[in-house]
């Protein structure tokens, strides 16, 4: 009887995040990292700050990056939410959006965070399952629904889509929220914030995490209308109305602004990523055609997880998904030229015993 109060806890699976390695001798990646530093206008504000700039709150609307992120995006402040990352931001809006007794659709295949956030809101929702070669079918989510969740591109498969697919789904939910989530767009085709100004039912998450190289930096956020913006708002001051520090706010601004450095940074994960996919695929893996920052890989011969033991004996830690339909495949962090040397040098050695 003393113990009556345990029916009362939550009972629900939590995301599990990849690998912390206990050591700087591993080359890690497993968490889709950025391999180079931020922008170097980010370390002039760390280099200028002192003990006493933390004295007081931050602009509680982080108001700096708001007009940052607007002029780039060629949108107005109001059309812009910030948060602790994108997955604070995504927990923002399923709070937010998702109060319908209908159902939400998201990939079976995705970002496993979807499911938690849905069991710990009550969220009632539906997986659409992704092909054979792991692609979305838009005519899944035609049916009535609660709301729409659509990574673009797809994680862990790499897996991108167009302007016509955000577009065809926009015009067949016009009467729910469709929340696309674009961690990886910086390294895709195809942006839909754009389309903000078109759909009012349209919010679209980001983040400085893999493009902007500030992962421990946490700062996310999410492009729409102002009325979907302003519900986002007042879900955020219920519970936590000062999301970012003053040095994330600073810091990210400094890194929005500088262009030229973003741009060069990208450029250089994409060539490494695709002279990956070519390089794996000679040695038999069967290896999508990324738009992320990362590789999702399968080889005939050897199963995932044992790749996965051997490099990671070898001092590289990939991420192995023991779940089905994927269990067989490593998703690949795209870091540095000579990372990736260190990672290929550990399969081969692999493959020739």
């Amino acid at each position: 009887m003393s113990q009556l109060w345990k029916k009362n806890l939550i009972n629900i699976t939590p995301y599990v995040a990849g690998e912390q390695p206990k050591n700087d001798n591993i080359i890690k990646l497993n968490a889709n990292e950025n391999p180079y530093p931020p922008s170097p206008e980010v370390q002039k504000i760390l280099a200028g700050k002192t003990a006493g700039d933390f004295r007081k709150y931050p602009d509680a609307n982080a108001v700096p990056l708001k007009e940052a992120l607007a002029e780039r995006y060629g949108l107005s402040p109001e059309n812009v939410f910030c948060g602790n990352g994108s997955d604070d931001v995504l927990a923002t809006a399923f709070r937010a959006f998702f109060n319908s007794d209908k159902p939400i659709f998201y990939p079976d295949i995705t970002y496993s965070f979807y499911p938690v956030w849905c069991e710990l809101l009550k969220i009632p929702y539906e997986t659409k399952p992704v092909d054979e070669n792991f692609e979305i079918d838009v005519r899944d989510f035609y049916p009535e629904n609660g709301g729409v969740v659509i990574p673009n591109p797809n994680a862990p498969t790499s897996i991108g889509v167009g302007k016509e697919f955000i577009v065809d789904l926009l015009e067949h939910n016009r009467y729910c929220i469709v929340l696309i989530d674009e961690a990886y767009a910086d390294f895709g085709r195809y942006s839909c914030v754009e389309l903000v100004k078109k759909y009012d039912n349209l919010v679209v998450t980001q983040t400085f995490s893999k493009s902007r190289s500030m992962a421990g930096m946490r700062v996310g956020m999410a492009f729409a209308q102002s009325e979907l913006i302003s519900y986002m708002q007042a879900v955020k001051d219920s519970y936590n109305s000062y999301p970012l520090d003053q040095v994330a706010i600073e810091t990210a601004v400094a890194s929005v602004k500088d262009e030229k450095y973003f741009t060069e940074t990208v450029d250089k994960i994409k060539s490494t990523r695709d002279k990956g996919v070519k390089i794996l695929r000679d040695m038999g893996f069967k290896v999508f055609d990324s738009e992320t920052n990362f590789l999702f890989a399968s080889h005939p011969d050897y199963p995932a997880k044992e790749i996965f033991e051997f490099v990671r004996s070898k001092g590289v830690l990939v991420r192995y998904f023991n779940k089905p339909r994927i269990d067989n495949y490593l998703r690949i962090t795209v870091g540095t030229d000579e990372e990736m040397q260190s990672l290929y040098g550990a399969i081969r050695e692999l493959l020739a015993k």
